[in-house]
């Protein structure tokens, strides 16, 4: 099994046929996508960071590439349930980052913070553990 970085799977998943660059690379990208690999969080955090950064995606099109991956046979991905819990929490409206903070944080009775934009959609969403603004 092989780890992926960031860019292979933004070369798979995200078609840009103005970019020479990636018309030579995507190619290449399918190709290290045939065997087992393995996907780790912090790749997954920097892939929706470049989705919805440099690609300019929607949060709809960047939900459904992670579906994607996290779907795909052939992919481990590190701790695959908390990250489609995150993705769920993400399609409901929170920051991708936030909902993996939180998804990964089970074994906490919050996660404390000073944003209060997080602790009303960990509210909305009735994550677990919610978040709770720092007192």
């Amino acid at each position: 099994m092989k780890a992926l970085d960031t860019n292979v799977l933004a070369r798979f998943f995200i078609d840009d046929p103005d970019d020479v660059e990636s018309r030579r690379q995507r190619p290449v990208a399918a190709r290290a996508m045939r065997g087992p690999v393995w996907v780790s969080i912090t790749v997954l955090l920097k892939l929706e960071c470049i989705m919805r950064g440099f690609y300019e995606l929607s949060t709809k099109d960047a939900v459904r590439i992670l579906h994607a991956l996290c779907g795909l046979e052939n992919a481990t991905i590190e701790d695959r349930d908390q990250v489609l819990t995150a993705v769920a929490w993400h399609a409901g409206g929170m920051d991708f980052a936030d909902a993996l903070h939180l998804a990964r944080s089970t074994r906490c009775d919050a996660l404390v913070t000073l944003d209060r934009g997080l602790v009303r959609r960990s509210s909305k969403l009735g994550t677990r553990p919610l978040a709770e603004h720092a007192r």
